[in-house]
Parts: structure tokens; C-alpha cells; sequence
């Protein structure tokens, strides 16, 4: 491997040269012991740049993995290159766990995702150690890595808001699959740029909504995007980090001033 300032060269963020430069050091440690190394949890920007840095220095032994299929918030592990897809499964538990939360009865359904979330933050326990949130009304699933599971399930109590919830630490391979849940909604805007998409799904003027995607807040397909001329296409899967999740479905036409109608799945 080249040196690493080399590698780093062309990345301008200070954040992003720390987040490869740990990637580079896992890679380093993991090569030298013939071990597992793993990261905390990346967050959606952070795991498009990881994937794209593998490519550009072509190293192929890294998964990122959130937990589930669909998870959003994922660690980047690095394997030895002898070691199969089986054997990386085996390993899973001892990365990640699961903290439950069961509601009592006279709470159920009341809570969302904000909550849970702000919960953990109010406790100022860290926001990269915690993944995805998996909530249902019965309580929630909240993705953890391994060894900070305890300390979670510990604090999580002594917040009025789960302080009558039954908390417990249960294996990766019992998580609560998320069930989606999505409602259709239409838009009519004037061209597929991503920039009137945008606007539309995050209920915002064109310029709130350029400001949004230079903010690097969008991503396509799971890789953010910062041109605002960008031509959307059907199917294509939109993230707008702080308002959601969209899948464009169907062009229902035209209207007779020449915009057009552009059925949209929202993850609800």
C-alpha cells in the first residue's frame, strides 16, 4: 500500500481524511494479525465515501454492515483475505448486539424514532456507537456495537421515558425486522432535476433545497449527490437526511402548462 498522506491527497475535509485514515489503519492492523478489525458506526455520507475509497485503492477484503440488509448506519470490518462469507457471519455477534426496549402497555405506539434517538443523546453517550433504531409500537430494537451494549442498557432506565420499559440485551440474530411501510404521494414539477425533486419531497424553495444538497444532506441510491442539475430517473431511491426516504414509482403524465406528474413512494 502506498503511503497514506498519499492516498489522502486529494480529500479537502479534514473529517474525511479521519475517517479513511482509520480505515487505512484498520486495514494496516488487520493485515499484520490476520484478525477482524472494525470501525464504529459510519453514518450514510460516511459509508458512500468508505465505499468509494475502496475502489479507488482497490481493496476488496471490507464489508460494511449495519446489522440487516437495509440498514442505513453500518461499520466498515476488515477481514483477512482468506476468510470465506461464512466465516465472516460467524463473527457478526461478536460486533454488534441488540438493546430492546418493551414498552408497557399504556405507552405503546407513543413513541417515535426522535425520541429514542434524543434519548440516547440527552444521556451523552456516543452517536457513533449507536446504529440504526429499529421502531415499532411496541418499543424499539436499537443496533449497538458489542461492548457498549452493557453501558447502554444500563443508562437507558434512568430517563423518565423508559424508566417502566422492560430493557434488555438480545442477540443480532433475533433483531426485529424493520417493517416498511410506505404512502404514495404525487408531485408535478418541471423537469426530473434533482433540485425541483428535492424541493418538492422536503416541502422547501428551490434555494432551500440547493442549499440542502451542497450540504452533501442528499443521496441517490445510497451515494451522496451535489449536482443540482442531476437528472432522476424511475426508481431511483432518494435520501434527504432529516426528512426521509423516497422512491420514485411512476411519470403519470403531463399537465397543460407541460410540467410533470411524478408519483412518489414515501418510507413512512
Amino acid at each position: 500500500m502506498n503511503n497514506k498522506q498519499e492516498l489522502l491527497k486529494d480529500y479537502k475535509k479534514q473529517e474525511d481524511k479521519m475517517c479513511l485514515a482509520q480505515i487505512l489503519d484498520k486495514i494496516e492492523i488487520s493485515k499484520k494479525t490476520n484478525k477482524i478489525e472494525y470501525t464504529d458506526f459510519l453514518d450514510m455520507y460516511q459509508v458512500a465515501l468508505v465505499q468509494n475509497f475502496l475502489r479507488k485503492i482497490q481493496i476488496s477484503n471490507c464489508k460494511l454492515y449495519g446489522g440487516y440488509e437495509d440498514a442505513e448506519r453500518k461499520i466498515a470490518i476488515i477481514y483477512p483475505e482468506n476468510y470465506t462469507e461464512n466465516m465472516l457471519q460467524k463473527n457478526y455477534s461478536k460486533m454488534l448486539n441488540v438493546i430492546r426496549i418493551q414498552l408497557p402497555d399504556e405507552e405503546k405506539g407513543k413513541y417515535t424514532h426522535r425520541n429514542y434517538l434524543g434519548g440516547i443523546v440527552k444521556l451523552g453517550l456516543k452517536r457513533e456507537k449507536v446504529g440504526d433504531i429499529l421502531v415499532s409500537d411496541e418499543g424499539a430494537d436499537i443496533i449497538t456495537i458489542e461492548d457498549f451494549s452493557n453501558i447502554l442498557k444500563e443508562q437507558l432506565p434512568s430517563l423518565t421515558r423508559f424508566e417502566n420499559s422492560k430493557i434488555e440485551i438480545v442477540k443480532l440474530d433475533q433483531l426485529k425486522k424493520k417493517e416498511i411501510k410506505v404512502e404514495e404521494v404525487k408531485i408535478i414539477v418541471p423537469s426530473l432535476r434533482m433540485d425541483n425533486i428535492v424541493s418538492d419531497l422536503a416541502r422547501t424553495s428551490r434555494s432551500k433545497a440547493a442549499q440542502i444538497i451542497n450540504q452533501e444532506r442528499v443521496f441517490i441510491n445510497g451515494q451522496v449527490e451535489t449536482k443540482l442539475s442531476k437528472q432522476l430517473k424511475l426508481n431511483d431511491v432518494i435520501t434527504i437526511r432529516g426528512k426521509g426516504r423516497f422512491i420514485i414509482k411512476e411519470f403519470s403524465g403531463t399537465t397543460r402548462s407541460g410540467r410533470l406528474v411524478v408519483a412518489i413512494e414515501k418510507y413512512i
